[in-house]
This record gives C-alpha cells, structure tokens and sequence, in this order.
C-alpha cells in the first residue's frame, strides 16, 4: 500500500504552492498563482503577516501544547500518559496551525517551523491506527461511538483539516508523510461508506473542500466522488431531525438549498465545497444553488463588514435583514469561509462582485479577528460594544479555538490571492506592495511590480514587465465603492473605468510598462435597509474598502460614542478630515468629523416621556475621531459602534 501510495504521488501529483490547484479544472475560468511566485514586500499587510510568523504561529502552538492537544495524539500512542483534553473537535485546531506553517513555507523557508511540523507529524501518525482511521476523540473507550454521532461528530471535519494541512505541506516541501497517513484515512472511508454502504454524513462540513483539492492533487476520481456523495446528503438514511439537517446544513442535498440557514461556518464551508465541485464537473444544478445562496447573502444576511452569522444561539443566520450590531456572533471563522467561497466563485466566473466581498470580509472582518501584536483573538466581531471591562471580546486562548489558527492560515496564504491568471490574461484582484515573477497562461514569464499606501491612499502604480513585448490582457479590478476611479497607461488616460468590474486592458506589453490607478478616498456614508431596524436612522462610515467605528477611547473626555450623533451637510464627505497616524494602531488614518453630544445625557432622561418635552436639538459640539473597524479593543475593553446615529444640519 505504501508503494502504491507513493508510486501515486510521484508520477501524478500536483505540487505546485498554490492555494487551489485549477490548472486542470476543466471549469474554472481563473488559475491561481503560486505563492511562491509573488512577495508582499512593504505596507499594510507585510507587517501582518511579518507578525504572524515571528508571534502568532509561535505562541499558537505553545497554547495548543499547553492545553493538551498534542498530548492527545501521544497518549494514544504511548508516548505520554495523560488524559484526553478538549473538545471532540480539537485535532482540527492543530491541523490548521499546520496549514498556516504550510502555507508559510511556501513563501520563504523556516527552518524551525519546518521542524514542528515533521515533529508534530510524527507524533500524528504514531497515534493512527492499521486500518487508516485517526481522530483522538473517537478511539480508546469511545471507538464505538464512531461515525454513530455523524450530525455532531466532527471526525470527517477532522479529517478535513488534516488534509488540507498535508496538501499545504506537500506543495511546501514535497515531503508526502502527513499526506499519506491522511490518504489511508480516506481509504478506510472508501472501503466502508457510499452508495450501498454505510451512509456517511459531514456534520461539520470541510471534509468537501479537502476532498476535491486531494482529487486535485493525487488525480484520483474517487476521490471526487466521495466528495460529490456528501454533498448529495444522507441525513434521510440516518433519520436526523429537522432541526439538526438545519443546524449541519448538509444533511440534506446542497442543491436542494434556498436560503443560507443554520451555522453560519458549516453553511459556508458547504458552499465552497459545493463551488470546488462546480469548478470541477460544471454541475448546473450547482451554479444555480450556489447563485440563489450567495443572492441571499448579500442582499439579506450579510454584514457591512463582510462578518456573517448573526445569532450566538447555534452560531447561526438569522432571517433575512436580521443584522444586530452589539449582539452580532460574526466568527472569525465565518468571515474566512465567506472569503473562501468568494474565492472559488471568483475562479468560476471572473466577476468581480465575489473579489469586492472577499476585501470586504478581508480587510475588516478577518483583519479584526487577530490583535495588532498578533497574540489576541475574536471569536466573535460585533459591530457594537457597551465597554463594560469584564466584557473581553479579545483572549490569547478559548475552549474551542478554531478560529486563531484559521486566522493565521489566511494570512499565511495572502500571497496567493492577489493575482490570477486565465487564457485572457493576468488579472489583479487585491491592492498591496508586492512583486509578481510568474507565468501567463501560455507560460510565458511575467514579472509585476505593486507600489502604493493602500488603503490608506488610492493611487496604485505598476510596474509590468513581460520577458519580452508580448500581447495580453491586464484586467484589474475596480471595487465596487471606487465611483470615480481613474487609469492610465504610460501616462495616457483610459478614460471613464466603472466600478465593480475588472477593467480589461489588452495590448503589446513591453517592459518598463506602467499603469496607474487612481481610486478615490472620498468618506461615503452607507445606510442600511429600511427592514433592518436596529439601523434606522443611522449610517456606517466606510473609506475604500475599511468599515470605521467609534471607539471611546479616541473621544474628548465626558463623550460618550454611544450617545454621540454624527451631524451630516449636504455634502457629507467634506465633513470628515482623514489624517494618518503614525503611532496610532499601527499607523492608521483616522476620521475627524464635528459631531454633537445629546443636550442631557442618557441616564438622566426617563424610560417614557412626553413628545412635547422630549429633546428635540442635537446638543453641544463634539469632535469624534473615528478609527478603522479592524482596530477595535486593541487598547483595552472600550464602547464601540460602527452604526452611528446621525442629524442634518
């Protein structure tokens, strides 16, 4: 077997560092670049993800040591006595710190992280057993639970993760030993369950997405297969109760959705799935799904900071236009399945409605998910804090800490998301300083330079330089908030660009090429829809593609942000003044606007009064400072709002 599996990975896999590997999906119209071929050098995200390796890697896997997790892999083995810790869930917190290390690698090498993973590997695959299978909460005294609690149970969830993490490593290093113990897993699945066997169930999908990408990768159709057989859903054969097909969102068969219900992570995690298996067989029945769903999505469920799930109560969707702000769960890790869904969709299909959700949900939801020093995490961003100081909404560690590793994975993998290619030619996707050294289509070389402040300023200048003049298309993306946007070639105008689509330029490139983009940063001022009542009669404040909030720390003192009112003219966008700081969070712009405090404050006024005596002036002057969205409680506990109510002057 081991031969075979070796014989397999060698004559057919694809390892090149990519975060999908399209090059054979006979669907996807977008290829993705290897991480390996572009660099983030300087700027907003650089420092991120400078962070996230030398701090937040690090401390992760000495808090997953910590609190047992690897220990539970050794018990089963021998090599530790201790008893099981954690959740039934937690081999997947250590495959995805994996991942992120995988994903790190394939940037630049680490030669100690290098050595955690083939350690933590080792100790992994000591604690499977013959047949294959591996989860540390289902062998020992509960092996016969397994695959009994399929709606809860997390082991293909697991599994999953386990997968993925290999992959990443895989196309890292080439060393396959993680990927193989994850492929005899998979084996001992296909040998028991499927069609006229065992019914096998996702509780918790992800299982889909691992899956096709191991399809991709090893070029095995059964594996596909597998994966098409869990989306189909066999809830009805395991007679599981409506309530909990809602809660799984994959006991019954994905094509059969209408609406995103149910736990916001499985319902995304499902849908990306389901994109990889379009982008594979072109499945119509699949496209129209995934449409009516991501319809529902953005016109009724999701959060102006790209955050989705609004319900603590099983993590879930709320109905449509239920959009609390201070009572908003938006995991961290729904926010990251949102990202990737769009990110499949995009590949499909080009249209740069998905990329626009995906730096939404990237620069504000996910950005806020990690601290600024990169050893915090939310687990859940609001959009509304009260301030009380017992209300921590960032900790280093939580019961089930899926989402710090998941957050260090994204931004490990950043590289890989900036370009594409197709057979048109290159396209841009996201704003950032880094060089590009890759391939066309045709497998020509392209080299590609990014100079700009992005998203503190909006002019974006490149640098194309092709091996040689060669025709194709730069198609660059024009976010849908950037009305007004301006391009220009070797300093020639291309006139009017519109925004929310990608701007094609086809021509014979030569070296020395450059292209400038110029996006406004104008402050627009958003509403909500009028059936999302907690937001009547106030706005959000956005600036390029960041969400800002007021935060108490930043206000004159006796300012309370959650009885402040900005005050609007006609012309609202001349009434902030953006001012970047440097010493402040990292270095930020900031909003200064002249707003106004209530005549009386909050506490003195009754529950009930008469309209008659009821305040009716907007109070005295106040100057607010808004900070981006992503920042928040960085300094502490501290009120916050990013919906603000507002008065016409």
């Amino acid at each position: 077997m081991q031969f075979l599996l070796f014989l397999l990975l060698t004559t057919t896999a694809s390892a090149e560092p990519v975060i999908l590997s399209l090059e054979k999906s006979p669907h996807a119209r977008l290829k993705n670049v290897p991480l390996s071929a572009v660099r983030i050098t300087s700027g907003f995200w650089a420092e991120r993800r400078r962070i996230n390796v030398e701090r937040s890697i690090p401390t992760m896997l000495e808090l997953l040591e910590e609190h047992g997790v690897m220990d539970n892999f050794r018990r089963l083995s021998g090599r530790k006595s201790a008893a099981r810790r954690g959740p039934l869930y937690t081999d997947s917190d250590i495959y995805k710190w994996m991942e992120a290390v995988g994903f790190v690698l394939q940037s630049e090498d680490h030669p100690a992280l290098r050595a955690a993973f083939e350690r933590l590997t080792e100790d992994i695959l000591a604690a499977q057993e013959p047949s294959g299978y591996l989860n540390t909460y289902y062998q020992d005294d509960l092996r016969s639970k397994r695959f009994t609690e399929m709606h809860r149970g997390h082991e293909l969830y697991c599994l999953g993760h386990l997968l993925e993490a290999a992959i990443a490593y895989y196309r890292a290093t080439g060393n396959r030993r993680l990927l193989d113990g994850g492929i005899r897993f998979v084996e001992y699945l296909l040998s028991d369950f499927g069609p006229d066997k065992r019914p096998l169930l996702a509780g918790h999908p992800n299982i889909e997405m691992a899956l096709i990408e191991l399809y991709r990768t090893a070029a095995d159709k059964r594996y596909l297969d597998l994966a098409a057989y869990i989306l189909r859903g066999d809830g009805e054969k395991l007679k599981l109760t409506p309530a909990q097909l809602t809660y799984m969102f994959s006991g019954k068969p994905f094509i059969e959705r209408t609406i995103l219900e149910g736990h916001a992570v499985r319902a995304g995690y499902a849908a990306a799935g389901a994109a990889d298996y379009l982008l594979e067989t072109g499945d119509p029945a699949y496209k129209r799904t995934l449409d009516l769903l991501w319809d529902d999505l953005v016109r009724h469920k999701m959060y102006v900071t790209g955050g989705i799930g609004s319900r603590a109560e099983g993590e879930a969707f709320g109905e449509a236009y239920e959009l609390p702000n201070a009572r908003a769960y938006t995991e961290s890790c729904a926010a990251i399945a949102n990202m990737m869904w769009n990110w499949r969709m995009l590949a499909a299909t080009g249209d740069a409605k998905y990329a626009d959700v995906i730096e939404t949900a990237l620069y504000n939801s996910i950005n806020s998910g990690m601290s600024l020093d990169g050893t915090l995490y939310c687990y859940r961003n609001p959009l509304e804090l009260r301030g009380d100081a017992k209300e921590r909404i960032r900790n280093p560690w939580y019961s089930t800490t899926c989402c710090p590793p998941n957050l260090e994975r994204i931004l490990a993998s950043l590289p890989g998301y900036l370009y594409s290619t197709s057979q048109e030619g290159l396209y841009v996707h996201l704003y950032e300083n880094s060089t590009l050294n890759g391939k066309l289509a045709d497998g020509s070389p392209i080299g590609m330079t990014q100079s700009t402040r992005y998203p503190w300023e909006g002019g974006i200048d490149i640098a194309v330089n092709p091996s040689g003049t060669k025709e194709f298309t730069l198609l660059l993306r024009i976010p849908g908030w950037a009305a007004g946007a301006q391009l220009s070639v070797n300093g020639k105008s291309l006139g009017a660009v519109k925004p929310g689509e990608y701007f094609a330029v086809r021509r014979n490139w030569r070296p020395g090429d450059h292209v400038r983009l110029s996006l406004p940063m104008d402050v627009q001022l958003l509403v909500a829809h009028p059936l999302v009542k907690e937001n009547s009669g106030r706005v959000a404040v956005r600036r390029g593609p960041l969400i800002y909030t007021l935060e108490q720390t930043d206000q004159p003192s006796g300012v309370s942000v959650l009885e402040s009112a900005l005050v609007l003219s006609s012309e609202p966008a001349k009434d902030f003044t953006a001012e970047f700081r440097q010493h402040l969070l990292g270095g930020v712009v900031v909003l200064k606007h002249r707003g106004a405090a209530p005549p009386t404050p909050y506490a003195q006024i009754p529950l009930y009064q008469s309209l008659a005596v009821a305040p009716s002036k907007p109070g005295k002057p106040v100057d607010l400072v808004l900070v981006p969205y992503y920042t928040f409680s960085n300094r502490g506990p501290a009120a916050m709002q990013v919906w603000m109510p507002y008065l016409r002057r």
